[in-house]
């Protein structure tokens, strides 16, 4: 209900719904509805031991009950309702608006994924690669307000997507990766270091953030993935490397009767073990979805901006209504006091 809408004189202001809907400033003062009909039970005791009686013999004929008599009643009746409502008024019923408005300064974040031919093996499901490609997607998935940029590298490395708040395009990119889109073979993890500093060089955000995912094995590249590591720390990159998969034998396409070719993989995680150190972040090891989805819950949980918040509450006080009703019946108290009603068993 509206009060600038709401006439006061509307009996909607006593419906229960509406009086549920405030909130009262002095809601101790509801206490002394209660004190009410005891004044009047205790003012009707009084009049009734002190008020002088004239004996007056009558015979029983001549008694007769009218249902006019109870007009007299009108006047405590108004008075009654008058004191009702100025307790209610005092009790100060208000409505709150109340409004937050939460802002964040986003983190700027890039990552930086592997597409090499080794990403296709297939000891996560369906892949290495397929799998990284969800988890980066369900990560961005959980940002807010935090831009993200993606680049990716196998033999050679190249921004995909610049910094950007637009999630959808992010989302379509990461499904259009493949690991035909750079023919140079290899693993350039420098380079890919190197494309990311550059992207993040001029970035003003509180804070900048590299995600790097690769096998770990650099083989490709004319920058040392140290070196790039420390160029990236100079521009403030914090930088958390994982690496993916599991060393031995591991399943890498089918052979003619469908069965799972094994292939010999070593990994070499003492090259991204160090990136991770130099950028003051974390290093990871994962060796299937479940433990890569588990890395980037534990790198969304610690790259959190902080939320601010402000509240603001507008309150809207309406005793001014109830004023109005007990005035109203007051005058009107005043009006019948003044009329035969008041005396009409004694007239």
């Amino acid at each position: 209900m509206d009060k600038d809408l709401t006439p006061w004189y509307s009996p909607e202001w006593f419906f229960p719904s509406t009086l549920r809907s405030f909130t009262w400033e002095n809601s101790w003062m509801l206490w002394l509805l209660l004190a009410v009909p005891v004044v009047f039970v205790a003012r009707w005791f009084i009049r009734q031991t002190t008020n002088q009686k004239l004996s007056v013999a009558v015979t029983r004929q001549d008694l007769h009950a009218s249902p006019l008599a109870l007009l007299r009643l009108i006047p405590d009746v108004l008075m009654f309702l008058t004191l009702v409502l100025l307790v209610t008024a005092l009790a100060r019923p208000q409505k709150s608006n109340e409004k937050v408005e939460q802002w964040t300064e986003g983190i700027d974040i890039m990552i930086a994924l592997d597409i090499s031919q080794s990403m296709l093996i297939e000891d996560f499901v369906p892949n290495r690669l397929e799998a990284a490609k969800e988890v980066a997607k369900n990560f961005i998935d959980g940002r807010v307000q935090d831009r993200i940029g993606l680049v990716v590298f196998s033999g050679d490395a190249f921004s995909m997507a610049p910094l950007t708040t637009d999630y959808d395009l992010l989302r379509a990119y990461l499904k259009d990766i493949t690991y035909e889109m750079i023919e140079s073979k290899g693993t350039a993890i420098g380079s890919a270091m190197a494309v990311v500093t550059n992207r993040m060089s001029e970035s003003s955000a509180k804070s900048k953030v590299c995600i790097l995912l690769s096998d770990g094995d650099n083989t490709a590249g004319n920058i040392d993935p140290i070196t790039a590591a420390e160029l990236a720390t100079a521009y403030g990159i914090k930088i958390y490397t994982i690496v993916v998969g599991k060393e031995g034998l591991v399943p890498y396409g089918k052979d003619f009767f469908g069965r799972p070719n094994m292939v010999e993989n070593t990994i070499d995680e003492s090259t991204m073990r160090k990136m991770a150190s130099i950028g003051g972040g974390e290093f990871f090891r994962a060796t299937d979805n479940r433990a890569l989805e588990q890395v980037f819950a534990r790198i969304n949980q610690y790259e959190k901006a902080e939320i601010k918040e402000t509240r603001f509450k507008d309150t809207s006080d309406y005793y001014f209504v109830y004023v109005s009703w007990a005035v109203a019946f007051f005058l009107l108290w005043l009006l019948l006091k003044s009329t035969f009603i008041s005396n009409i068993l004694q007239d």
